[in-house]
């Protein structure tokens, strides 16, 4: 079945560190207790487990994937929960061994025994997990989902599956590849962002859209400054310093600022050497990334461990190419990446446990420069074929974070996926499309068969790579 899928689908607001380990099992916790409300089933629940399987399980205590199920079942969202409260609301449900159900109903919860770290795998998916609720009668309700990546969450039956048709419908311009999409800028003679605003318009009012869109930047904004501006050694047990403190204060010098928009307003008037320029495109890609390895607040883009490419390639463009540039450039940014990211996803997958990490870094920096080139002067082809110069370079990248961490080599890839997003973007400005030998669709193609031929050690389990050669020892 065909999916709709939508640029705020692609582009979430949420909690680090990981979008398929935090973000998804939080989601799915949520999801579990409305199915409790909606059967009756909340107000006898007695008690509350959850299994975890797979990638989940191997990878889940680094990810913090047990704390997320907790804040969700507590009733927390993590579009809005303020994140300085986790904390305090993971150390009252571990020392009085009680959860507040949807913050109605209290019940008994240990933590160590209620949440089962199993390391088989489940068929359907790698990322897999069950809430089990048992109820004072002794009977049962058992409910399994899977994250499936970019906080995306599904069941096996996806009862959901009509509802999604139905939205489709309403899209002018259903799209499944890169042809389809091609063809109808070509058809309707508008770029790729016009076409996305027009399907966007059938779900939302176009004031609605502009709102959200600014709202998922200014969280990138906020995000990138506080990275830069938050010093100190990562959480974790890896002992990982924050870099991009350090970084920003030799290429910011003594400049005068109070808050992210006069910050940025202030790093147009540094210099724009080419070492300067990789400086700050790779300070802004850490910054968002160690805010994300400390719970922070970011956008899924597509997914936490990848959030940091396109926030640090669209500030690169308002700071360093365009200084005229504003709202409408950040909202033609966003709405070309989040189409090509959603084509990715319904051609391959945007899961590290299902591809590796050329699913998340290679999906991100493709999104990147494909948005890049548009803002750039590019046509929708010369758009096309950016996606998938960055796309062709990333083939193959493993996923094997040390500890099971969203740290290293997580962070610095990010730099790299944004550095490769721009190179891209200006070969593709640089060649006529016409001679262009490897259409999108088959690098996606190419991608989501490399992903099923990759060796399961190198999918988020921590089993193989880095993650083995360099232990938490040695850090």
């Amino acid at each position: 079945m065909e999916e709709c899928i939508s640029v705020f689908d692609m582009l979430k607001i949420g909690v680090g560190p990981s979008s398929s380990h935090t973000l998804g099992p939080w989601r799915a916790a949520e999801r579990f207790l409305e199915e409790l409300k909606d059967e009756s089933i909340l107000e006898k629940t007695t008690r509350v487990k959850i299994d975890l399987y797979g990638s989940l399980s191997l990878t889940g205590k680094g990810h913090a994937t047990d704390l997320a199920i907790m804040l969700g079942l507590s009733g927390q969202d993590p579009e809005y929960i303020p994140v300085e409260s986790i904390a305090e609301i993971i150390k009252t449900i571990e020392t009085k061994n009680e959860i507040i159900l949807g913050n109605e109903l209290t019940i008994p919860f240990y933590f160590l025994q209620d949440i089962v770290f199993n390391k088989d795998f489940l068929p359907f998916h790698a990322n897999g997990l069950k809430f089990t609720a048992y109820k004072a009668d002794d009977s049962e309700y058992e409910s399994t989902f899977y994250s499936i990546g970019g906080g995306f969450v599904v069941k096996e039956e996806r009862t959901n599956a009509k509802i999604k048709e139905e939205i489709k419908c309403a899209f002018p311009f259903p799209i499944q590849n890169a042809v389809e999409l091609l063809n109808y800028t070509v058809s309707e003679n508008k770029m790729i962002s016009e076409i996305v605003y027009e399907n966007e318009k059938s779900m939302r009012p176009e004031a609605e859209i502009d709102s959200e869109l600014m709202r998922i930047w200014n969280t990138m904004l906020e995000c990138m400054y506080i990275g830069c501006h938050t010093s100190g050694i990562l959480p974790g047990g890896l002992n990982v310093r924050r870099r991009a403190f350090d970084m920003h204060q030799n290429l910011i010098g003594l400049s005068n600022y109070s808050d992210p928009q006069s910050w940025l307003e202030e790093i147009r008037k540094t210099e724009v050497k080419f070492r300067q320029i990789l400086k700050w495109v790779s300070c802004f890609a850490l910054a968002v990334n160690e805010v994300n390895a400390s719970l922070g607040r970011v956008v899924t883009a597509p997914t936490n461990g990848s959030s940091g490419v396109i926030p640090a390639v669209l500030m690169y463009y308002l700071v360093i190419e365009n200084h005229n540039a504003g709202e409408k450039e950040i909202k033609q940014f966003l709405m070309v990446a989040g189409e090509i990211g959603s084509i990715f996803k319904k051609g391959s997958t945007i899961s590290a446990a299902m591809g590796g990490c050329q699913a998340e870094i290679g999906v991100s920096s493709s999104m990147a420069a494909a948005a890049l080139c548009e803002l750039m002067g590019g046509t929708p082809a010369q758009v096309l074929m950016a996606a998938e110069i960055a796309m062709e370079h990333h083939l193959g990248l493993t996923c094997d974070p040390i500890g099971g961490l969203v740290q290293i080599p997580c962070i610095e890839r990010n730099t790299m996926g944004a550095i490769k997003a721009i190179n891209a973007a200006e070969l593709a400005l640089e060649t006529d499309s016409k001679n262009a030998k490897v259409p999108l669709d088959k690098v996606i193609n190419t991608m989501w068969q490399t992903a099923k031929d990759m060796n399961s050690k190198y999918k988020e389990t921590s089993e193989g790579g880095l993650a083995i050669a360099v232990n938490m020892a040695d850090c």
